[in-house]
Order: structure tokens, then sequence, then C-alpha cells
């Protein structure tokens, strides 16, 4: 029989008892979605995987120190955020991150709440699709493979001038759809 928990109180009650239970709800309720909040991060299936399992090991070995006003879910974005921070910083050589980006970051999490930050990721994905193709396709070459103008223009044997007519139309629709964070937004997705 699965537990459920009516409120965040009685979650954070049974956790701090030690109540396994409530620790598998909380991972069969929240790991897949902190997964995703993760990867908007890095990037890498891997490392969002260890960084959610590194929260909710935390969380378990700390549980006595949880305050029952605490809204869990805002704590665990919040904690996963931290986390992916803490692994940046203490491994910088291999996660080159531009300060500007860490600046984005902090921008995005100050202003958002995490819903809103997952909103943000659906709703951008979705703008991209309603590209028209040809536009979709050669912004994608370049945000997401990393191609650059030549090598997509040799590619899909168009000229230098046509990508860049594209990809420039592209961020036109995508300002226009999103707002005035686009930049900010597109900037978080395609580092």
């Amino acid at each position: 029989m699965k537990e459920v928990y009516s409120d965040n109180t009685q979650l954070i009650q049974a956790l701090k008892k030690g109540d396994p239970k409530a620790y598998t709800y909380l991972v069969n309720s929240y790991h897949h979605k902190l997964c995703v909040y993760a990867y908007s991060f890095t990037h890498d299936h891997n490392l969002s995987e260890d960084i959610v399992q590194n929260v909710f090991m935390r969380i378990w070995n700390k549980r006595e120190n949880l305050k029952d006003e605490f809204s869990i879910i805002n704590f665990l974005y919040r904690s996963v955020y931290n986390e992916f921070i803490d692994q940046y910083r203490s491994q910088k050589s291999f996660y080159p991150l531009e300060k500007k980006y860490i600046d984005a970051l902090n921008t995005i999490v100050e202003t958002e709440d995490e819903h809103s930050l997952e909103r943000i990721i659906k709703l951008v994905k979705r703008e991209i699709q309603n590209l028209p193709p040809k536009c979709k396709e050669i912004f994608l070459l370049s945000k997401e493979e990393g191609l650059t103008n030549i090598e997509i223009a040799e590619y899909k044997n168009v000229s230098i001038k046509s990508v860049e007519a594209h990809i420039t139309k592209a961020f036109s629709i995508l300002r226009n759809s999103l707002g005035e964070k686009a930049d900010l937004y597109l900037f978080l997705m395609f580092r």
C-alpha cells in the first residue's frame, strides 16, 4: 500500500521520526522532477542524478533539523540548486561555466519559484518547436549541436547569410514569444 501524506507538515514530521515510508514517498514523488530541474543546469544526466541523490541523502541524514513550517518542495528545489553550485565550485576544472552563467542562474532562481522554472523550460522548448521548420532546424544545429554558421552552411548546402538570417529570425520570434527575459532563458538552455 502506497503511503500518502495529506500535507507538508505531516510529511516532515514523519521524516523527522525516521519513517522509511515517508522517505520513500518523498523520493517517489519528487525524484524525476528534481532530476529534470538539475539537468536544466548541468546538461548531464549522470551528474543530475548524483546531485538529486546527494540532496535526498542529506535530507535523510539531517532529517531531525527539518522545520515543520518548511515548504518541502521549495526546500528540495533550493537544495538541488545549492548542490549544483557546490559541485561546480568544487570541480571547476570539470565544469567550465562562465561567471555570466552562474549570475544568470542566480537571477532566475531568485526571481522565479521552482514551479515557474519548470514552466519556463517547457515554454522555451515549446516555442522552439513552434519555429518555422527550416528556422528551427538551423537554430537547433547552432544552439544544441554547437555547429558554427560555416559548418551549418556546408551541412545544409546554403549560404552563410542564409544561416545567419534563420538564426536571427529564430531569436526574434523567441524574444517576441518569451518576453523580456528571453535572452536569459535561452542563455541558460543553450550555454
